[in-house]
């Protein structure tokens, strides 16, 4: 876990200095963590953040007296406002130097057994590594049983906090001696620990705990006038109340996706008639100018160029409109708030209460959700959390989510609800993926991850004021253009293929005729039809290219003339209107766009997400299920759906 990541390095990777950032409003609870670090190393700045939220709660932190109590630097600042931050990295630098000796405070008040087992241990501790820094703590994690500490200990890999070893880790002494000493050294713990009262590790927890309350005792000063906190308490009972917190949630989520839909129509329409209308010409002029061959003019112009230039003209602004609504939730406080409300639906499921979180992640990227699931401590639950979360629409799916829903499901409406209607159908989607995740957690948790969900705390943030500027400068920056810039890589080889099948031919027809022929009695099965799917096979990088895919290969196989510029040449159409009269020429409809909604939430991830989950897995079998899962409830979802509509409508 990463809890365990950050305790090996503090302890194992010698760092200059370790900064604790605690939360100056729950002072007291965020004490336990500092404790504990300052038993583990000297070298500690702390960061008391959140001054001013401390204030908001009617608290004021006494900062020199906390860093009298602690024995190591403790800098107070507001990190969003950057108050505080030159003195923390002043703070940081002396220490690190060397120019600021510290004394930390060490927890040594335990009961009279185990401080009579600490004793005992750690001279032969010292014994074995002389120079070891903090020999009482290893002495209480060897007392804990602690395997990672256990594991340093017999391979000598403890000694390098100090350089009791040389440079690669040979000892002096010979290798059978310092095994057989070490093992003498772990066998002692180990009957020390046998002679401990059973309530030890509650007593050890006990101790700490109460250090942190006189700590906070004695630095921290309560019940002055309190600003904005019963805001913040009022605010609460309403979106975590159990009877309007979910109706609120999908109020707010409606809410974003209609402001997408609607604000993404026209500046997509601008960039299309700029990158396809204009630019593209005067490229095609460019390579005609210099004698380029036809098929390589095709090639990069036709394929390359286009596939690019349609994928940044559908996917940037959708996603311009989306990120800043998404972190702007989310830097307000809400999204915690969402994980609380479903917290004890994912806790029902076998699932753990911190997959909320993931699932957050994922309506980003999914890939970014599966590396988020390190938060998760349960090696069972955490596989859970990865294999479910393709079921939460990431950046890549929702502009097909919102194009075709625009284009059919908004036109059963009347024209001044078509946004409404639209945007309730992709929150319909969205949260189909949530019944989906619950629904294979539960599964998974029953079958191959058998095992019982266990439980955790969920700090809830203050309420904040989101800053408008950072928020779209975080939006765009940071998710925005580095989800487009990856699409665009995939979209530049995906567009080169797309181009060579529709252009070469085989006995007449191209291969991409060829391959659409051949799946298309499957995709009518499934209500889709070969088009589509040879679209998903091609779009396997990347979910972003599915669209523009679509549109190429139903002109190719209408054999129209007059729209786009010839096989394999994407192009763009007017977001609604035009695209949706080229698909019902293809032989779309209604069940078409359902089915095509719900397999882009069903299917497989994309390449970068499974090679994600290989790297957090280790393991191709993991790998392969994460891959073949939704995509087998993709087909069969489809199929029922299909089935149903045939059988309601008479046939195919």
């Amino acid at each position: 876990t990463d809890e365990e990541v950050a305790r090996d390095f503090i302890l194992f990777g010698q760092p200059d200095v370790t900064l604790v950032v605690v939360d100056a409003s729950r002072l007291e609870r965020n004490l336990n963590l500092v404790l504990q670090i300052l038993e583990i190393t000297d070298r500690v700045v702390v960061c008391l953040n959140l001054i001013d939220e401390a204030r908001r709660h009617g608290i004021a932190v006494d900062a020199k007296k906390l860093e009298n109590e602690l024995g190591v630097p403790v800098v107070p600042t507001v990190a969003r406002q950057g108050d505080g931050m030159d003195a923390l990295l002043d703070a940081v630098a002396r220490v690190a130097s060397g120019e600021n000796r510290t004394r930390p405070r060490r927890v040594d008040e335990h009961p009279p057994d185990v401080e009579a087992a600490i004793e005992e241990l750690v001279p032969a501790i010292l014994d074995e590594f002389p120079e070891l820094p903090n020999a009482r703590w290893v002495a209480l994690r060897l007392l804990n049983a602690d395997q990672r500490v256990r594991e340093a200990i017999r391979s000598g890999e403890i000694g390098h906090l100090t350089g009791d070893l040389p440079p690669g880790g040979e000892p002096s002494t010979p290798m059978h001696e310092i095994s057989e000493s070490r093992e003498e050294l772990l066998d002692l713990a180990g009957r020390l620990r046998w002679t401990l009262r059973p309530d030890f590790h509650d007593a050890l927890t006990e101790t700490i705990y109460r250090q942190a309350h006189e700590i906070a005792d004695e630095s921290v000063k309560t019940g002055l006038a309190k600003v904005g906190f019963d805001f913040d308490r009022r605010l609460d009972r309403w979106l975590t109340s159990p009877v309007v917190g979910f109706p609120l949630m999908l109020g707010i989520l409606a809410v974003v996706f209609w402001l997408t839909i609607a604000g993404a129509n026209v500046p997509s329409a601008m960039l299309a008639s700029l990158l396809i209308d204009s630019v593209h010409p005067v490229l095609l002029d460019i390579g005609a100018s210099v004698g380029m061959p036809w098929w390589l003019s095709g090639f990069l112009f036709d394929g390359v160029y286009l596939a690019t230039a349609w994928v940044i003209s559908v996917m940037l602004p959708p996603m311009a409109i989306f990120f800043p609504l998404f972190t702007l939730l989310e830097d307000f406080g809400y999204l915690p708030r969402v994980a609380f409300n479903l917290d004890a639906l994912f806790r029902r499921a076998g699932a753990h209460g911190k997959q909320a979180l993931t699932m957050s992640m994922g309506f980003g990227c999914n890939a970014a959700g599966v590396v988020a699931t390190r938060v998760i401590d349960s090696p069972r639950e955490r596989l859970i959390a990865i294999i479910t979360n393709n079921f939460s629409l990431c950046n890549g799916r929702w502009p097909t989510q919102i194009l075709i829903a625009s284009i059919f499901i908004g036109a059963l409406a009347p024209p001044a609800l078509a946004g409404l209607v639209s945007a309730g159908a992709v929150v319909t989607v969205a949260l189909l993926g949530i019944f989906f995740m619950f629904l294979t957690s539960w599964g998974l948790s029953r079958t191959v991850l058998k095992g019982e969900a266990t439980t955790f705390s969920l700090e809830l943030p203050p309420y904040r004021p989101p800053r408008i500027l950072q928020t779209l400068y975080t939006s765009v920056i940071d998710r925005t253009l580095i989800v487009l810039w990856r699409a665009v890589l995939f979209a530049i080889p995906a567009g080169a293929v797309i181009w060579l099948i529709s252009n070469i031919t085989v006995g007449g027809p191209s291969v991409a005729e060829h391959v659409i022929d051949w799946l298309e009695p499957f995709g009518l099965l499934i209500g889709l039809n070969g088009v589509i799917l040879l679209a998903y096979i091609i779009a396997i990088p990347a979910n972003e290219i599915v669209i523009p895919t679509v549109l190429m290969l139903t002109v190719m196989t209408l054999g129209l003339s007059d729209v786009g510029a010839g096989p394999g040449v994407m192009f763009e159409e007017d977001p609604v209107m035009g695209t949706g009269d080229l698909l019902r020429q293809g032989g779309w409809t209604l069940l078409t766009a359902v089915n095509l909604m719900l397999f882009s939430l069903l299917h497989n991830p994309c390449s970068t997400t499974l090679y994600t989950i290989y790297k957090e897995t280790r393991s191709g079998r993991w790998t392969a299920l994460s891959g073949l899962l939704p995509l087998a409830m993709g087909f069969v979802v489809c199929f029922l759906v299909a089935q149903a509509y045939y059988l309601v409508s008479g046939g195919v």
